[in-house]
């Protein structure tokens, strides 16, 4: 069992920075692959970026590529998500969650445990 809790949401500026962080509990958090989504108000959840249980390899979507990078520290069981150049269009709830694989992973049913979101507010 993964238990994931998110932080660094807030309210910024369009083109200004975050950084999200998810706390991991459990001592296999290195054997799983990370991801973010995101949830816009009246949409549905769509995948933001991944990531490889070892950090090696990682995943974007077309949306997000170039100004978010993920990034993992399995000693602190913490996965991050750095946005920079934040557009109102990025406004959403994010969540991470985690999938018992060790590649990199983009479908949403592949993940298996999910944190509660954290919502971050991208003002024009």
């Amino acid at each position: 069992q993964v238990q994931l809790v998110e932080s660094g949401g807030g309210l910024v500026q369009a083109g200004g920075s975050l950084r999200l962080s998810c706390a991991a509990s459990g001592r296999t958090f290195s054997s799983y692959a990370m991801g973010w989504f995101r949830q816009a108000p009246g949409k549905e959840r769509e995948f933001v970026a991944a990531i490889r249980w070892s950090g090696g390899s990682t995943y974007y979507a077309d949306s997000v590529k170039g100004r978010f990078t993920i990034s993992r520290d399995n000693a602190k069981n913490t996965v991050y998500l750095q946005m920079n150049r934040l557009k109102p269009a990025d406004t959403a709830v994010y969540y991470c969650a985690a999938a018992r694989t060790l590649g990199v992973v983009a479908a949403e049913n592949e993940y298996d445990y999910w944190g509660q979101g954290t919502q971050v507010t991208v003002s024009s």
